[in-house]
C-alpha cells in the first residue's frame, strides 16, 4: 500500500497534465487494492500451510477443509492487526484534537451567539476576518437544514453586498448558488467514500479467497513434495 501511494495513487490533481485525474485514479486504486490484498493474503496462506506438521490416517476432505481453515485464519489475523493499527492511530488523532485549545475548535453554538449581535446592516468597517468567519458558520448551519433560513440568507445577501458592491439580489442569489454547490460537493464525498467502502470489502474477500487457496496448495507440497 506504501508503494501505491509512493506511486501517486493517493494524489488527485485538478488541473490538466499535472496528475491523475478522479476518473483515472479510483479504477488505477481499486486494482492495486485488490493486487495487495491477493498477493499479502496469498503469501501468508501458503506459508501457513506449508509449514503445517503433515496430517497421518486423515481423510483427504479433512486435509482441505483444515488448510482453508489455516487460510482464512492468517486472513483474519491480518485484518485484526490492521484494525487495531488503524484504532490507534484514530485514538492519536482525536487526543491531538481533544488537546487543541477551544479557539482552534469550531463551536455550533457561535452561529448563535452571532445571531444575537447582528446589526440591521453590514459594518463597512468590519475586520475581513471577521466577516468571512460569521458567513462560515451561517454556512455551516444551512448545510445542516434542507434549506437555508431566510433570515440569513438575506443578511448574507446584504453583506456581500456590501463587500462586493454588488446588489442584495445578487448577493442573495449568491448565497443559493454557493449553497447548492456546498450540497452537491458533500453528496459527491459522501458518494465516493460510499464507492470506496463497497471496493475494499470486495477487496478484503478477495484477500480471503487468495488466503484460503494458497493455504490448500501449501499444505500440498508439505504432503505431496515438488515433485
Amino acid at each position: 500500500m506504501t508503494l501505491g501511494a509512493g506511486a501517486g495513487l493517493s494524489s488527485i490533481s485538478i488541473w490538466p497534465r499535472a496528475g491523475f485525474s478522479t476518473q483515472r485514479v479510483a479504477p488505477i486504486a481499486i486494482i492495486w487494492i485488490m493486487l495487495v490484498q491477493a498477493l499479502a493474503c496469498a503469501l501468508g496462506g501458503f506459508l501457513a500451510g506449508r509449514l503445517r506438521t503433515k496430517w497421518i490416517s486423515v481423510h483427504r476432505h479433512e486435509v482441505h477443509f483444515r488448510d482453508t481453515a489455516h487460510g482464512l485464519l492468517v486472513w483474519c489475523v491480518g485484518l485484526v492487526i490492521t484494525v487495531a493499527f488503524l484504532s490507534s492511530l484514530g485514538a492519536a488523532l482525536a487526543k491531538d484534537l481533544s488537546s487543541m485549545s477551544g479557539e482552534d475548535l469550531a463551536n455550533p453554538a457561535d452561529y448563535f451567539v452571532d445571531q444575537l449581535f447582528r446589526s440591521n446592516g453590514p459594518i463597512a468597517d468590519r475586520p475581513d476576518q471577521a466577516t468571512r468567519a460569521e458567513a462560515r458558520l451561517i454556512l455551516a448551519a444551512a448545510l445542516r437544514q434542507p434549506t437555508i433560513d431566510s433570515p440569513d440568507k438575506i443578511y448574507l445577501g446584504n453583506l456581500i453586498s456590501a463587500r462586493t458592491g454588488i446588489s442584495p439580489a445578487d448577493g442573495a442569489s449568491r448565497v443559493d448558488q454557493t449553497v447548492a454547490a456546498e450540497r452537491q460537493a458533500i453528496d459527491g464525498t459522501r458518494k465516493a467514500v460510499a464507492h470506496s467502502l463497497y471496493w475494499l470489502v470486495v477487496a478484503l474477500l478477495v484477500g480471503a479467497f487468495s488466503a484460503s487457496c494458497a493455504a490448500i496448495v501449501g499444505g500440498r507440497r508439505r504432503d505431496l513434495g515438488w515433485a
